[in-house]
């Protein structure tokens, strides 16, 4: 096992400790995973392909005005650092069109940025709907790259030499002090040092008191432009990967979770929107990890050939790596003929054995997944193993009676797929519950998108993040999943509090509202919150922030 201890950043600098990015870390697992599993695809020498198939972050084709274009289009789910809610908003309105603009992007969301009011008028300059101004005409090389709207740490250290006169080391006391939690405090000390450097530098008292504003924002968590372009790199590889290759983007990213902003079961629907023919668990083809398959489920895919994505045994709740390595090893003799062939030469105990056929994974064996679960009770029981579930009846074989079970109904199936791996491949619980709701009057996501700034709505889904902002002064932002794509909702606090516990508690939420629209961006502001109470039970999906 793993012992983790978490400890305070600030606490780590103090005791002058390396600090280690484990979301940039998990990522380049991912990116590493999915290349590889490119560069056991690739085409020989002599064969022509339309995508390259590169095996390192180096060798991924720079600049590519197809994955800044998906960028702009905020089609961003499992891309590094821009897949927020947050990041998704301001992307249609930045277009991204070269790699600095990534760079942008990844330092502009910050609250930093956000609390000393940089964004918008970054937005309307890059826009040309402002001009481009100076608060002190020295300070234009320093602030020349970003239309005069300082958005890193370094230009926060800049800023304070050129316009307040501060030696080197003042400047990095200064970027100490921004970067810690009780940043505001020690910053407003300094204020008065600031504000006499400027004066000295004849520097209004009205143009100094908003330079010492934008340099307060930082106190809240400023961005080093050399960070940002490292996050950058990461950013437009992943973006890459999922432009070029969805299915071994998806696969990766199952292979490396717990990671990112989604749960699996977001990064499997958003697989499907994408093209990618998702397979299900399943003993006689799935590997540990999730692999990619050609047309012949179990098999490799060719080069060249479009793969399907196939969920591995890793997905199946509790499952032991051991256990499933071992299922892998039996297969290796030859497919297995039953479902008594694979628990004898694969170990599995009858627990596990109907584990597995709950989740789905005895398919190939047993097509219907109650008649599974019914064959696996005719095993012969054993003593559990250590980690495995108890099982009763150990070292009894009772007779196998002869049964006609009813085929389990769709929302059944999604809701044990859920229980058992926290996915379906089948259908999203959404469309399962679709014909039930009344008349048509919700709309699905994608007919949210074509509707008019300002029109009513009714959208249900089922919730996958929560946010409440420290930036963000109350308001609630949730995101809904349904059969089509994702919603974001804008809860305004009195509607939270009249509304807290569904919003809290609900795995699926019927919300009443209007439509927000600003370009391409779409959120619906609510005016009243229900559960669906008629929804499959998949319990709490979400992944909720603060």
């Amino acid at each position: 096992g793993r012992t983790i201890v978490q400890w305070d950043k600030d606490d780590l600098a103090d005791l002058d400790l390396l600090k280690v990015d484990l979301l940039a870390l998990g990522m380049l697992t991912a990116l590493s995973r999915g290349l590889a599993m490119l560069a056991a695809r690739r085409p020989a020498p002599a064969a022509p392909t339309p995508v390259p198939h590169p095996d390192s972050l180096a060798t991924i084709p720079a600049e590519d005005p197809q994955v800044y274009e998906m960028a702009s289009r905020a089609d961003t789910i499992g891309v590094f650092q821009i897949e927020s809610r947050a990041q998704m908003g301001l992307l249609p309105r930045l277009r991204p069109r070269r790699f600095y603009d990534l760079v942008i992007s990844v330092a502009i969301i910050r609250p930093g940025p956000i609390q000393g009011g940089m964004v918008h008028p970054y937005l309307r300059r890059r826009d040309g709907l402002e001009p481009v101004e100076y608060p002190y005409a020295p300070l234009e090389p320093v602030l020349a790259r970003t239309l005069g709207v300082p958005l890193f740490q370094e230009q926060a250290m800049r800023l304070a030499v050129v316009a307040a006169g501060f030696t080197p080391g003042e400047a990095d006391e200064l970027r100490r002090v921004m970067t810690h939690r009780r940043s505001h405090e020690r910053l407003a000390a300094m204020k008065a040092r600031l504000v006499a450097g400027m004066a000295a530098k004849r520097i209004s008292g009205e143009v100094a008191e908003r330079i010492f504003r934008q340099l307060l924002g930082f106190a809240g968590y400023g961005f080093p432009e050399s960070h940002a372009a490292s996050f950058a790199l990461l950013v437009y590889a992943s973006a890459w990967l999922k432009r070029y290759h969805p299915a071994a983007f998806a696969a990766a990213l199952l292979n490396s979770q717990p990671m990112g902003f989604y749960a699996p079961h977001t990064l499997v629907e958003d697989a499907k929107r994408h093209g990618v023919e998702v397979r299900g668990v399943d003993v006689g083809a799935s590997g540990w990890e999730s692999t990619l398959e050609g047309a012949a489920p179990g098999a490799p895919a060719a080069p060249g050939e479009v793969p399907a994505l196939r969920v591995g045994l890793h997905a199946v709740r509790g499952l032991p790596r051991e256990l499933g390595e071992a299922i892998v090893a039996a297969r290796r003799d030859g497919p297995f003929a039953s479902v008594a062939d694979l628990s004898r030469r694969a170990g599995l105990s009858r627990a596990w054995a109907t584990r597995l056929a709950e989740a789905g994974a005895l398919g190939g064996l047993e097509p219907e997944r109650r008649e599974a679960v019914w064959r696996t009770m005719a095993l012969a029981a054993r003593p559990a193993r250590p980690g495995e579930p108890g099982d009763l009846f150990a070292g009894l074989q009772p007779p196998e009676p002869e049964a006609a079970l009813e085929p389990a109904s769709a929302a059944e199936l999604v809701q044990e797929d859920y229980a058992t791996t926290g996915l379906s491949v089948r259908a999203h619980p959404m469309a399962v519950v679709r014909p039930a709701l009344s008349g048509g009057r919700v709309r699905t996501v994608r007919e949210l998108a074509r509707l008019h700034d300002r029109a009513p709505v009714e959208v249900a889904g089922l919730v996958i993040v929560r946010q409440r902002p420290e930036t963000a002064k109350g308001i609630v932002f949730v995101s809904l999943e349904d059969e089509t794509g994702i919603a974001n909702l804008v809860v305004m606090p009195d509607v939270y509090e009249r509304c807290r516990p569904v919003v809290r508690g609900s795995p699926f939420l019927v919300a009443r509202g209007r439509v927000e629209r600003t370009g391409q961006v779409v959120n619906v502001r609510v005016d009243g919150l229900a559960p669906l109470a008629f929804a499959p039970a998949v319990g709490d999906r979400s992944r909720d922030f603060r």
